[in-house]
């Protein structure tokens, strides 16, 4: 593995090597963002839409669905209101997912390993057990899927979902905000593009699992950057301080040398003042010592 890739964390007296690797601009709402961004780009355009050159024609939203200005995070006003009059619904599961598999595999071309399965960054092939969070989670929620559910079973969910008329999507799923309803299409062709055609991951494979926690503890990115943060910072906590100190220059040296001659002086001082003095003398009546505060 590629050092810059490779971080090592030790827990107990364990050390694991991990790939660690911050993948932006890939996260499912941003993706969602950029494909509208595409559309009006021309970046994507199916074949069987070369009669309609004119109209952006977006298969990973419900037929129906007419977007507000507001809802668009593109730029110009004068973009967005040309996104709005060319703008065309044409939820069709197959062809989200063939565009999300393009955003995914953008700049491959520039790769310079071996494999690339995220465009053009090392990435090891997966191994073991695949945890699933954060919106690969809501969306499995979403679709009432087992925790342990096939990629084959949200193809089917996902497929359904976006061929559905918009109108009726609103009425079953009253509870929740439009703009979350609408994700939905994209996010589950996304997640199959992502983890079936891009990190080939088989459509029966029970490694995966869609979850946000594990035995009660939450799994999110957070708990991840900590970890690798925490390491970092012991690491460097556990360098030579002497070897640091030698190595400056000599008023540094003077200057603590100093510093630390004064701080002893005062506690020395301050230890005296506060130790109390004493005076013994032996009572011949009494027949004893008796010791007395001067």
């Amino acid at each position: 593995m590629p050092s810059e890739f490779s971080r090592s964390i030790k827990f107990g007296n364990i050390t694991y090597s991990l790939y660690s690797h911050s993948f932006l601009h890939f996260g499912q709402n941003v993706a969602h963002e950029s494909l509208r961004a595409s559309l009006v780009n021309g970046d994507f355009s199916p074949a069987a839409d070369s009669l309609h050159k004119e109209m952006y024609i977006d298969p990973c939203t419900p037929k129906g669905y007419f977007p507000e200005s507001s809802n668009l995070s593109l730029g110009s006003v004068a973009e967005k209101s040309k996104y709005i009059s060319e703008f065309k619904a044409r939820g069709n599961f197959s062809e989200c997912r063939s565009a999300a598999l393009t955003l995914l595999q953008k700049g491959k071309e520039r790769c310079s390993y071996d494999h690339c399965y995220l465009g053009s960054v090392f990435m090891p092939k997966l191994r073991g057990k695949f945890l699933a969070t954060e919106n690969f989670f809501y969306t499995s929620k979403f679709f009432r899927l087992r925790q342990r559910a096939f990629l084959s079973d949200l193809i089917m969910a996902g497929k359904h979902f976006c061929e559905e008329d918009w109108s009726k999507l609103k009425k079953k799923h009253q509870s929740l905000y439009e703009e979350d309803l609408l994700r939905y299409c994209f996010s589950s062709a996304y997640i199959v593009a992502l983890l079936h055609d891009s990190l080939e991951i088989a459509l029966d494979d029970e490694r995966i699992s869609f979850a946000n926690q594990v035995n009660d503890i939450p799994l999110d990115w957070a708990l991840g950057a900590f970890i690798l943060q925490s390491t970092s910072i012991s690491d460097v906590q556990q360098t030579d301080w002497i070897t640091i100190i030698m190595s400056s220059d000599s008023s540094t040296l003077i200057s603590i040398t100093a510093i630390s001659a004064i701080l002893m002086f005062a506690a020395w001082s301050i230890s005296k003042w506060r130790k109390p003095q004493l005076k013994t003398v032996y009572d011949l009546e009494k027949g004893r010592y008796i010791v007395t505060r001067i």
